[in-house]
């Protein structure tokens, strides 16, 4: 046996075990891919409404208006080369950055009452827009957005507390109640005035010092005092802003007589402004894609996303939607006449 091929004969071996751990090693790379949908005007496993409403007539009619996810590969693992490679050619899935999908600076429950925050704003806002859409006003308020479990303020605050005076003074916004509370570094509590219920009480509540902070332990949040209640009763698990705009369309759906999508299914996405504008959000191929599973025949674009699906071709229409007023147009000129000219990228 000469020199080389007994060199290949070891070689060999060496180079499929280090080709299978470069392949299996953990890179700095999550990915998305398509979550479930969600139809705001269906009824959850217990049969009842998504959107409930007391103190208006509510109008249940056919049609489909779903929001959608995106999943995430977990904060507990890193893509292997063979995952992103298989990620990176799968058109419905997408490679990013570890860091953007689970920020460093971010603990997992942090992550996580981030996410529930932002779904409690968005629903509010998107109550607030839906309303102002048929024609009622409503006041915003500062509230409480989330409860850290475990925190000085759980058991005496709940979200959507709104704030009325701190410490003897009237409330004027976010900055001047994180203000007062940072005064209350020697251990004293915080007296609030707070209304839950269109009912007022006062709660002390000493702070923690977290990294030489006072913190009460809630996340701040836009709220408004509604004439009438809305709940919007969805899945505790899923978090985030991006579906403000859906959650607008279907209450205004359900404020109002008539199907707005004349019995048919629209899904879409986009971050809802107080002042009904649409703002972007991330994963919109993967939302599309998940649209599409869902049989949705329209998706709602935010203006901003309009470069991240210009190389896309869904089995599905797509329509940009500046604010949830122009989407809701859009949809009943396509309800009407399914090859109505409508807003596009």
């Amino acid at each position: 046996m000469n020199q080389r091929l007994i060199a290949a004969l070891i070689a060999g071996p060496l180079v499929i075990i280090l080709g299978a751990v470069a392949l299996a090693a953990p890179l700095p790379y999550s990915k998305y891919s398509p979550g479930p949908t969600f139809d705001v005007l269906g009824t959850d496993a217990d049969d009842a409404e998504i959107i409930q409403v007391d103190g208006h007539k509510a109008y249940y009619d056919d049609g489909q208006i779903r929001f959608t996810t995106v999943l995430s590969s977990s904060r507990d693992r890193k893509l292997s080369l063979a995952e992103a490679l298989s990620a990176w050619v799968d058109p419905d899935e997408a490679v990013v950055p570890f860091d953007v999908a689970h920020p460093p600076d971010q603990t997992a429950e942090q992550e996580k009452e981030e996410g529930a925050a932002q779904m409690t704003t968005s629903q509010d806002v998107a109550k607030a827009v839906a309303l102002e859409e048929i024609g009622e006003k409503v006041e915003p308020r500062l509230q409480v957005a989330a409860v850290s479990e475990g925190g000085p303020a759980d058991g005496k605050l709940l979200v959507r507390d709104v704030f009325v005076e701190v410490d003897g003074e009237k409330v004027t916004g976010s900055e001047q109640v994180v203000k007062q509370i940072r005064t209350h570094d020697d251990g004293s509590p915080v007296t609030l005035l707070m209304r839950r219920d269109g009912e007022e009480f006062t709660v002390e509540v000493t702070p923690d010092v977290v990294d030489g902070t006072p913190r009460i332990g809630v996340t701040l949040g836009v709220g408004y005092e509604f004439p009438f209640d809305i709940d919007i009763e969805v899945d505790p698990t899923v978090g985030g802003p991006s579906a403000g705009l859906m959650f607008s369309l279907a209450i205004y759906d359900t404020l109002t007589p008539g199907s707005l999508t004349d019995g048919a299914t629209i899904a879409g996405t986009g971050e809802l402004a107080a002042d009904g504008s649409v703002q972007p959000i991330g994963g919109i191929a993967q939302k599309i894609a998940g649209a599409e599973d869902a049989g949705a025949e329209l998706f709602m674009v935010p203006p901003d996303n309009c470069a991240d699906v210009a190389d896309l071709d869904p089995d599905l229409r797509l329509v940009k939607a500046d604010t949830m007023h122009d989407a809701r147009l859009a949809i009943e000129a396509w309800a009407d006449d399914p090859d109505a000219v409508l807003p596009a990228c």
